[in-house]
């Protein structure tokens, strides 16, 4: 197994509320303990985990709300912007091959009247619901919010109520930045 294994073995404990620590770590995948001990502290330090121990569970816990980032691989660093873009285009999922996600798929609720607008969603749609309601799954909140946006359509965040709240925040920037528009002659 790969160190990427590892963590996200780990992250997934610790997002059920297993508080894992190195000892389960080195159990589970027959490694070190020191080796495991290296990959809590990689999660920490190089991918930015809100790591806190609790001392009574013997096991870690996020301190705060945390996802894994994502992470792209190609033989090419400069074919990165390709691969993303081909990633998120409506109808081109094969370029989604490309892109391993080490983190759980973020999920919300839409309200969509608009049967062409589920069409076009239909990529990150994994159920429906009565009343116009699908439930979405996606890798990277700040795309699915775009793509939400440039929908141009009646969409509705049903749930989480973060994912609203970022959406409405993002909307207000954009609005008390274009509030004033410069003057043509500018």
């Amino acid at each position: 197994m790969s160190a990427n294994d590892r963590i996200q073995w780990f992250h997934k404990k610790i997002s059920a509320s297993c508080y894992p620590n190195a000892s389960h770590l080195s159990e589970h995948f027959n490694i070190s303990h020191r080796q495991a001990q290296r990959d809590v502290e990689f999660l920490r330090k190089e991918l930015g985990a809100p790591l806190s121990y609790c001392s009574r569970r013997k096991g870690y816990y996020y301190g705060e709300d945390y996802v894994l980032p994502l992470m792209v691989e190609t033989e090419n660093d400069a074919d990165y912007q390709t691969v993303i873009s081909g990633l998120y285009a409506f109808n081109d999922q094969t370029a989604a091959r490309s892109v391993i996600q080490m983190q759980l798929p973020y999920s919300a609720t839409l309200e969509i009247t608009d049967k062409m607008t589920v069409m076009n969603l239909r990529g990150f749609i994994v159920g429906e619901e009565p009343h116009h309601r699908y439930r979405c799954e996606f890798p990277s909140v700040e795309l699915f919010l775009g793509i939400v946006v440039s929908a141009d359509a009646d969409i509705r965040i049903v749930s989480p109520d973060w994912l609203r709240n970022k959406l409405l925040g993002f909307a207000r920037r954009i609005l008390e930045r274009n509030e004033t528009a410069p003057s043509e002659s500018e």
